[in-house]
C-alpha cells in the first residue's frame, strides 16, 4: 500500500501540471474537445487501446494485466462550468465565461495518473481496467449518454469506482459511505395562466401570481408534513417569472427550482404530491398549469460490501486519515447511472485548506482546491482497482 502512496507521490508534478492546464482552458458539456484530445493523447502514447468520440467527447480506453482476471470500471469527469473565475490563480481560465469551478480538471489528471501507473505495473496484476472520461457531468446527461453508448459492456465491469475532490471538507478527510450518497435530481417548470387584466381591477383578471404565491407555500408543506423525519428531501423554487408593469396583472407566470430525494418511495411521494398540490392550487385559482419534470440523475447509491472493501483499503493506504462512513449531500452526481448497473463506491476526498484561502464552495466563482490531494486521490484509485487485480 505505502508503494502506491510513494508512487503517486512522484507523479505529483506531472498530475499537477495536467491539471492546471485544464483548469486554464475549461470547456462546458459536450465541448471538451480539447480536454479529450489530450487525454486521448496521454493515454495513446501509453500504448492503450482507446475509444473515442463516445458521446460526443467521452474516451474509453482498456488496460489490460498480464493474464484474465476482472474488470475495473474507474470514472472521471472532464466537464467544467459557465462561470467567471474570481481566483487570482496564475492557472486561472483564460476560456472568458469558463470556470473549472467543481474540482473536474483534477479528476481528470487523477484518471491520466491512474492511468499511468496501471500501465506501467501490468506484469503484476490480472484483468482490466476500463478508464472512462466522461463529458457533460453538470445537469447534462454524459453518463447517461456514454451508458447508453455502450460503456459498461465489452467488456462488462465487475466493479466501478469514482471520486470527488470534496471542498465541503479539508485535506485529510475521507467520505466512504455505504448506501445512499448523493440525492437524485429533478428540475421542474411550471406555467400558470389566467386572465390578464389591469392591477386596479383584479376582479375581472385571474391572477397567475396570487396562484403562484400559493403554490409556492403549498410546496413547502411536502417536506414538513409528507415525508417521515427520519428521512428527507429538497423542494425549491428558485425562479418566479411573470408581468412586465406594475399595474397590469399577466396572463402568466413561469416557476422553475429542483427536487432532491435519496430513497425511491420518498421520491414517489415527492413527485406525486407536488403535482397535485400545483394542480389543486391552480384550479383553486381557476388557473391553468402545465408541469414539465426533468430528471437529472438517480441518487448514488454505493454497494455496502464494495464500500467497505474501500474503507478497510483506505485505512491501511493512509491510516491518519479521518474517514466518514456517513457522508451525505443533496447534491447530485450522474455516477449514478453506472453505480445502477455496477456494484462500486463513490469516494468523497476532502480538497479544502483554509489556511492557503482554498476553501471556496463547489460553483463559486473562487473555488480551487489544495493540489497536495492529488497524489493520494491517485493512490487511493489505485489500491481500490488493484484490490479486485490481484
Amino acid at each position: 500500500m505505502k508503494d502506491l502512496l510513494q508512487e503517486a507521490r512522484n507523479l505529483f508534478e506531472y498530475t499537477r501540471d495536467l491539471r492546471r492546464d485544464f483548469h486554464r482552458f475549461p470547456e462546458i458539456g459536450f465541448q471538451e474537445r480539447r480536454t479529450a484530445g489530450i487525454v486521448a493523447s496521454e493515454l495513446s502514447g501509453l500504448g492503450v487501446e482507446l475509444r473515442t468520440g463516445i458521446a460526443e467527447t467521452g474516451v474509453v480506453a482498456l488496460i489490460e494485466g498480464s493474464q484474465r482476471g476482472p474488470v475495473v470500471l474507474l470514472r472521471f469527469d472532464m466537464d467544467a462550468l459557465p462561470i467567471q473565475e474570481q481566483t487570482g490563480a496564475e492557472y486561472a481560465s483564460q476560456n472568458a465565461g469558463l470556470m473549472h469551478a467543481c474540482g473536474h480538471d483534477g479528476h481528470v489528471a487523477i484518471g491520466l495518473s491512474v492511468a499511468r501507473l496501471l500501465q506501467a505495473s501490468r506484469a503484476d496484476w490480472k484483468g482490466t481496467v476500463k478508464l472512462v472520461f466522461q463529458p457533460a457531468e453538470e445537469g447534462l446527461g454524459g453518463a447517461k449518454r456514454m451508458v447508453e453508448a455502450g460503456i459498461l459492456e465489452d467488456p462488462a465491469p465487475d466493479v466501478a469506482f469514482g471520486l470527488h475532490l470534496w471542498n465541503e471538507r479539508p485535506v485529510g478527510w475521507l467520505g466512504i459511505t455505504p448506501g445512499a450518497t448523493m440525492s437524485a435530481a429533478e428540475i421542474f417548470k411550471i406555467r400558470l395562466t389566467g386572465k390578464g387584466g389591469h392591477g386596479a381591477a383584479p376582479h375581472l383578471a385571474v391572477d397567475p401570481v396570487l396562484a403562484a404565491a400559493q403554490i409556492v407555500t403549498g410546496l413547502q408543506s411536502i417536506v414538513a408534513r409528507n415525508v417521515a423525519p427520519l428521512h428527507t428531501a429538497v423542494v425549491s423554487v428558485t425562479t418566479i417569472h411573470g408581468g412586465e408593469a406594475f399595474n397590469v396583472i399577466p396572463a402568466q407566470v413561469e416557476m422553475q427550482g429542483t427536487i432532491r430525494t435519496f430513497e425511491p418511495q420518498v421520491r414517489q411521494r415527492t413527485l406525486a404530491r407536488f403535482n397535485q398540490i400545483v394542480q389543486g392550487v391552480a384550479a383553486a385559482f381557476e388557473c391553468e398549469a402545465a408541469i414539465q419534470m426533468t430528471s437529472i440523475s438517480p441518487a448514488v447509491v454505493n454497494d455496502a460490501t464494495v464500500t467497505q472493501q474501500v474503507c478497510e483499503i483506505a485505512r491501511r493506504l493512509l491510516p491518519e486519515r479521518q474517514i466518514s462512513m456517513d457522508e451525505r449531500t443533496m447534491g447530485s452526481e450522474d455516477m449514478s447511472y453506472i453505480l445502477e448497473q455496477v456494484p462500486g463506491c463513490y469516494i468523497f476526498v476532502g480538497s479544502a485548506n483554509p489556511a492557503l484561502g482554498l476553501d471556496a464552495a463547489h460553483h463559486h466563482p473562487r473555488f480551487d482546491f489544495d493540489e497536495q490531494v492529488l497524489p493520494e486521490a491517485v493512490a487511493l484509485l489505485l489500491a481500490c482497482a488493484r484490490s479486485y487485480l490481484g
